[in-house]
């Protein structure tokens, strides 16, 4: 989807991060397996990205999770959403200016030795893709892994 400034796509991501709406990461999911084909390139382990521990504890969810979740119930994928830690509280890519969304250095850390797996790094929008290279660096760095990504939009 694009996420793009009044359209549905942006509205459902809002709705299902800011207003507790946890059920459109389940029917976003759905729409998903209905485009998605792993073919032979089937994943290990589905990853999302975190939340700090104190946006976990405002917000009360990760978007991410349901979203996560149904896909791994669908192709029979395991999920684990403590693989990665979010090491500094900050607000979201989006609100960040130019400058400040380049800074993501030391911004993850791996909770957990994993090694030889083919990972699905999930997130919601790809901004400035500075997140998900970040987490991505710290699982290939962890050991020998793959790894791939899925957004449920892309920020234009």
């Amino acid at each position: 989807m694009q996420f793009e400034k009044e359209n549905v796509s942006r509205k459902l991501i809002h709705e299902l991060k800011y207003r507790n709406r946890e059920k459109i990461g389940k029917i976003l999911a759905e729409w998903t397996t209905e485009r998605l084909d792993f073919r032979n390139q089937k994943p290990d382990l589905l990853v999302t990205v975190p939340l700090h521990p104190r946006k976990l504890k405002e917000r009360g969810y990760n978007q991410l999770h349901w979203f996560a979740e149904t896909l791994s119930e669908f192709y029979a994928i395991p999920f684990d959403h403590d693989v990665m830690k979010r090491n500094h509280y900050s607000k979201a890519q989006a609100l960040k200016d130019k400058q400040n969304r380049l800074k993501t250095e030391s911004t993850f850390s791996m909770t957990k030795n994993i090694s030889g797996k083919h990972i699905l790094l999930i997130d919601d929008v790809f901004t400035t893709g500075n997140t998900l290279a970040s987490i991505a660096w710290e699982i290939l760095k962890s050991g020998d892994n793959k790894v791939s990504v899925l957004v449920m939009a892309i920020d234009e």
